[in-house]
Protein backbone atom coordinates (compact mmCIF):
# COMPACT_ATOMS: atom_id res chain seq x y z
CA UNK A 1 0.00 0.00 0.00
CA UNK A 2 2.71 2.17 0.49
CA UNK A 3 3.87 2.23 -2.83
CA UNK A 4 1.13 4.34 -3.90
CA UNK A 5 2.55 7.11 -2.05
CA UNK A 6 6.08 7.77 -3.16
CA UNK A 7 8.88 9.75 -1.21
CA UNK A 8 12.06 10.97 -2.46
CA UNK A 9 14.75 13.66 -1.69
CA UNK A 10 15.53 15.55 -4.58
CA UNK A 11 17.24 18.71 -5.64
CA UNK A 12 20.71 19.11 -5.70
CA UNK A 13 21.60 19.05 -1.80
CA UNK A 14 18.41 16.56 -1.32
CA UNK A 15 16.76 19.22 0.51
CA UNK A 16 13.49 18.74 -1.07
CA UNK A 17 10.96 16.39 0.57
CA UNK A 18 8.83 14.78 -2.66
CA UNK A 19 5.45 13.42 -1.65
CA UNK A 20 3.65 12.14 -4.78
CA UNK A 21 0.30 10.37 -5.36
CA UNK A 22 1.47 7.19 -6.86
CA UNK A 23 -1.85 4.80 -7.51
CA UNK A 24 -3.19 6.38 -11.49
CA UNK A 25 -4.81 2.97 -11.79
CA UNK A 26 -7.80 4.53 -9.19
CA UNK A 27 -7.30 7.97 -10.31
CA UNK A 28 -4.80 8.66 -6.77
CA UNK A 29 -7.49 7.64 -5.06
CA UNK A 30 -6.92 7.73 -1.47
CA UNK A 31 -6.51 5.01 1.09
CA UNK A 32 -6.12 5.57 5.19
CA UNK A 33 -3.03 3.97 4.57
CA UNK A 34 -1.93 6.55 2.16
CA UNK A 35 -2.89 9.02 4.50
CA UNK A 36 -1.06 7.88 7.33
CA UNK A 37 1.98 7.58 4.83
CA UNK A 38 1.72 11.01 3.98
CA UNK A 39 1.06 12.52 7.12
CA UNK A 40 4.46 10.29 8.00
CA UNK A 41 6.30 12.06 5.56
CA UNK A 42 5.13 15.80 6.25
CA UNK A 43 6.57 14.94 9.86
CA UNK A 44 9.78 13.37 9.45
CA UNK A 45 10.32 16.17 6.57
CA UNK A 46 9.97 18.18 9.13
CA UNK A 47 11.97 16.90 11.85
CA UNK A 48 15.19 16.54 8.85
CA UNK A 49 17.27 19.59 9.09
CA UNK A 50 18.41 18.85 5.41
CA UNK A 51 14.84 19.43 4.37
CA UNK A 52 14.13 22.69 3.44
CA UNK A 53 10.73 22.23 0.92
CA UNK A 54 7.98 19.82 0.66
CA UNK A 55 6.29 19.41 -2.74
CA UNK A 56 3.27 17.52 -2.96
CA UNK A 57 2.52 16.00 -6.64
CA UNK A 58 0.24 13.48 -8.44
CA UNK A 59 0.80 11.93 -11.52
CA UNK A 60 -0.30 13.32 -15.64
CA UNK A 61 -4.23 13.59 -15.77
CA UNK A 62 -4.98 13.39 -11.49
CA UNK A 63 -3.56 15.02 -8.32
CA UNK A 64 -5.91 13.09 -7.00
CA UNK A 65 -9.85 12.15 -7.35
CA UNK A 66 -10.35 12.28 -3.49
CA UNK A 67 -10.99 9.59 -0.75
CA UNK A 68 -11.47 5.92 -2.16
CA UNK A 69 -14.57 5.65 -1.45
CA UNK A 70 -14.86 1.50 -0.45
CA UNK A 71 -11.62 2.48 2.32
CA UNK A 72 -13.91 5.84 2.89
CA UNK A 73 -17.46 3.68 3.35
CA UNK A 74 -15.94 1.34 5.55
CA UNK A 75 -14.70 3.83 8.01
CA UNK A 76 -18.20 5.72 7.47
CA UNK A 77 -20.34 3.21 8.39
CA UNK A 78 -19.17 4.13 12.01
CA UNK A 79 -20.04 7.65 11.43
CA UNK A 80 -15.82 8.91 11.52
CA UNK A 81 -14.11 10.47 8.94
CA UNK A 82 -11.11 8.03 10.61
CA UNK A 83 -8.12 9.26 12.58
CA UNK A 84 -5.99 9.15 9.50
CA UNK A 85 -7.40 11.56 7.89
CA UNK A 86 -7.30 13.87 10.53
CA UNK A 87 -3.99 12.94 11.43
CA UNK A 88 -2.62 13.79 7.62
CA UNK A 89 -4.68 17.09 8.23
CA UNK A 90 -3.39 18.05 11.23
CA UNK A 91 0.58 17.45 9.98
CA UNK A 92 -0.35 19.78 6.79
CA UNK A 93 -1.92 22.28 8.72
CA UNK A 94 1.16 22.62 11.17
CA UNK A 95 3.76 22.17 8.46
CA UNK A 96 6.77 24.28 9.77
CA UNK A 97 8.23 24.06 5.77
CA UNK A 98 7.25 25.56 2.70
CA UNK A 99 4.81 23.47 0.60
CA UNK A 100 5.03 23.62 -3.13
CA UNK A 101 2.31 21.38 -5.13
CA UNK A 102 1.31 21.01 -8.62
CA UNK A 103 -1.66 19.74 -10.34
CA UNK A 104 -2.43 18.24 -13.15
CA UNK A 105 -6.45 16.96 -14.30
CA UNK A 106 -8.48 15.60 -11.10
CA UNK A 107 -8.11 17.69 -8.16
CA UNK A 108 -11.60 16.73 -5.87
CA UNK A 109 -12.68 16.66 -2.10
CA UNK A 110 -9.29 17.14 -0.15
CA UNK A 111 -7.34 16.91 -3.54
CA UNK A 112 -8.80 20.37 -3.63
CA UNK A 113 -8.32 21.31 -0.34
CA UNK A 114 -5.05 20.47 0.46
CA UNK A 115 -4.14 23.44 -1.90
CA UNK A 116 -5.13 25.91 0.88
CA UNK A 117 -2.49 24.81 2.94
CA UNK A 118 0.15 24.99 0.25
CA UNK A 119 2.48 28.28 0.20
CA UNK A 120 2.80 27.91 -3.85
CA UNK A 121 0.44 25.69 -5.85
CA UNK A 122 1.02 25.08 -9.87
CA UNK A 123 -1.90 23.54 -12.21
CA UNK A 124 -2.48 22.66 -16.09
CA UNK A 125 -5.49 24.68 -17.83
CA UNK A 126 -7.25 21.30 -17.49
CA UNK A 127 -7.08 21.07 -13.93
CA UNK A 128 -10.51 20.47 -12.06
CA UNK A 129 -10.91 21.54 -8.50
CA UNK A 130 -14.02 20.19 -7.62
CA UNK A 131 -15.20 19.73 -3.54
CA UNK A 132 -18.54 18.00 -4.00
CA UNK A 133 -19.21 18.15 -0.25
CA UNK A 134 -22.99 18.84 -0.08
CA UNK A 135 -23.61 16.36 -3.50
CA UNK A 136 -22.70 13.55 -0.66
CA UNK A 137 -24.62 15.04 2.28
CA UNK A 138 -21.49 16.44 3.93
CA UNK A 139 -19.45 18.96 4.59
CA UNK A 140 -16.15 20.98 4.15
CA UNK A 141 -12.93 19.71 5.65
CA UNK A 142 -9.18 20.62 6.13
CA UNK A 143 -10.46 24.20 7.56
CA UNK A 144 -11.32 24.98 4.15
CA UNK A 145 -14.34 26.57 5.57
CA UNK A 146 -12.19 29.66 7.37
CA UNK A 147 -9.28 29.30 4.50
CA UNK A 148 -11.64 29.59 1.53
CA UNK A 149 -13.61 32.51 2.08
CA UNK A 150 -10.26 34.34 3.20
CA UNK A 151 -8.45 33.48 0.05
CA UNK A 152 -10.90 33.82 -2.50
CA UNK A 153 -14.18 36.07 -0.58
CA UNK A 154 -16.87 34.28 0.74
CA UNK A 155 -19.03 34.41 -2.94
CA UNK A 156 -16.42 32.27 -4.71
CA UNK A 157 -15.67 29.62 -1.58
CA UNK A 158 -19.24 29.40 -1.22
CA UNK A 159 -19.56 28.86 -5.30
CA UNK A 160 -16.40 26.40 -4.61
CA UNK A 161 -17.36 24.41 -1.26
CA UNK A 162 -21.28 24.65 -0.95
CA UNK A 163 -22.81 24.66 -4.14
CA UNK A 164 -19.72 22.66 -5.76
CA UNK A 165 -19.09 24.26 -8.87
CA UNK A 166 -15.99 23.04 -10.55
CA UNK A 167 -12.97 25.04 -11.41
CA UNK A 168 -10.77 25.33 -13.91
CA UNK A 169 -6.97 25.66 -13.35
CA UNK A 170 -7.45 29.62 -15.05
CA UNK A 171 -10.58 29.89 -12.74
CA UNK A 172 -8.80 28.48 -9.63
CA UNK A 173 -5.47 31.06 -10.60
CA UNK A 174 -8.33 34.45 -10.98
CA UNK A 175 -9.85 33.06 -7.81
CA UNK A 176 -6.24 33.17 -5.86
CA UNK A 177 -6.85 29.46 -4.59
CA UNK A 178 -3.83 28.46 -6.40
CA UNK A 179 -0.36 30.62 -7.75
CA UNK A 180 0.02 29.95 -11.32
CA UNK A 181 -1.14 28.34 -14.39
CA UNK A 182 1.23 26.24 -16.63
CA UNK A 183 1.21 23.63 -19.43
CA UNK A 184 1.42 19.71 -18.63
CA UNK A 185 5.40 19.98 -20.54
CA UNK A 186 6.25 23.01 -18.01
CA UNK A 187 4.17 21.11 -14.68
CA UNK A 188 6.56 19.59 -12.48
CA UNK A 189 10.08 21.82 -13.58
CA UNK A 190 7.91 24.45 -12.86
CA UNK A 191 7.19 22.95 -9.02
CA UNK A 192 10.28 21.68 -9.03
CA UNK A 193 12.10 25.03 -9.84
CA UNK A 194 10.01 26.64 -7.31
CA UNK A 195 10.98 24.76 -4.35
CA UNK A 196 14.87 24.81 -5.15
CA UNK A 197 14.17 28.37 -4.92
CA UNK A 198 12.74 28.07 -1.56
CA UNK A 199 15.65 25.45 -0.61
CA UNK A 200 18.09 27.96 -1.17
CA UNK A 201 16.83 30.73 1.02
CA UNK A 202 17.92 31.47 4.75
CA UNK A 203 15.58 28.94 6.57
CA UNK A 204 15.05 30.89 9.41
CA UNK A 205 14.12 34.31 7.65
CA UNK A 206 12.06 32.19 5.34
CA UNK A 207 10.21 30.47 8.21
CA UNK A 208 9.70 33.45 10.24
CA UNK A 209 8.06 35.60 6.76
CA UNK A 210 6.34 32.41 6.17
CA UNK A 211 4.73 32.57 9.68
CA UNK A 212 3.76 36.27 9.29
CA UNK A 213 1.73 35.49 6.43
CA UNK A 214 0.32 32.00 7.06
CA UNK A 215 -2.63 32.18 9.21
CA UNK A 216 -2.32 31.44 12.89
CA UNK A 217 -2.46 27.40 12.78
CA UNK A 218 -4.37 27.12 15.92
CA UNK A 219 -7.85 28.65 14.75
CA UNK A 220 -7.16 26.46 11.49
CA UNK A 221 -6.97 23.08 13.41
CA UNK A 222 -10.26 24.25 15.87
CA UNK A 223 -12.07 24.71 12.68
CA UNK A 224 -10.61 21.22 11.40
CA UNK A 225 -12.11 19.79 14.26
CA UNK A 226 -15.19 21.53 14.37
CA UNK A 227 -15.85 20.65 10.67
CA UNK A 228 -15.01 16.63 11.81
CA UNK A 229 -17.56 16.70 14.34
CA UNK A 230 -20.35 17.53 11.72
CA UNK A 231 -18.89 15.55 8.99
CA UNK A 232 -19.36 12.77 11.50
CA UNK A 233 -22.52 13.65 12.09
CA UNK A 234 -23.91 13.52 8.50
CA UNK A 235 -22.32 10.57 8.15
CA UNK A 236 -24.70 9.11 10.14
CA UNK A 237 -27.80 10.72 8.30
CA UNK A 238 -30.38 9.64 6.57
CA UNK A 239 -29.43 11.79 3.77
CA UNK A 240 -26.07 11.29 3.10
CA UNK A 241 -27.14 7.40 3.55
CA UNK A 242 -29.17 8.11 0.21
CA UNK A 243 -26.77 10.03 -1.24
CA UNK A 244 -24.16 7.51 -0.89
CA UNK A 245 -26.36 5.15 -2.12
CA UNK A 246 -27.15 7.23 -4.71
CA UNK A 247 -23.19 7.65 -6.05
CA UNK A 248 -22.60 4.07 -5.61
CA UNK A 249 -25.28 3.06 -8.01
CA UNK A 250 -24.33 5.47 -10.49
CA UNK A 251 -20.22 4.03 -10.12
CA UNK A 252 -22.16 0.51 -10.94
Amino acid sequence: MTDHILTQRAGETGAVNVIRFNRPDKKNAITRAMYSTMARALIEGDRDETVRVHVMLGTPGAFTSGNDMQDFMAVAMGGSMGTEVLDFLASLATAKKPIVSGVDGLAIGVGTTIHMHCDLTFATPDSRFHTPFVDLALVPEAGSSLLAPAVMGQQKAFALLAAGIPFSGEEAERAGLIYKVVSSQELEPAVMAAAEHLAAKPPKALAISRRLIKPDPEPVIARMREEAELFSSQLKSAEALAAFQAFMARKK
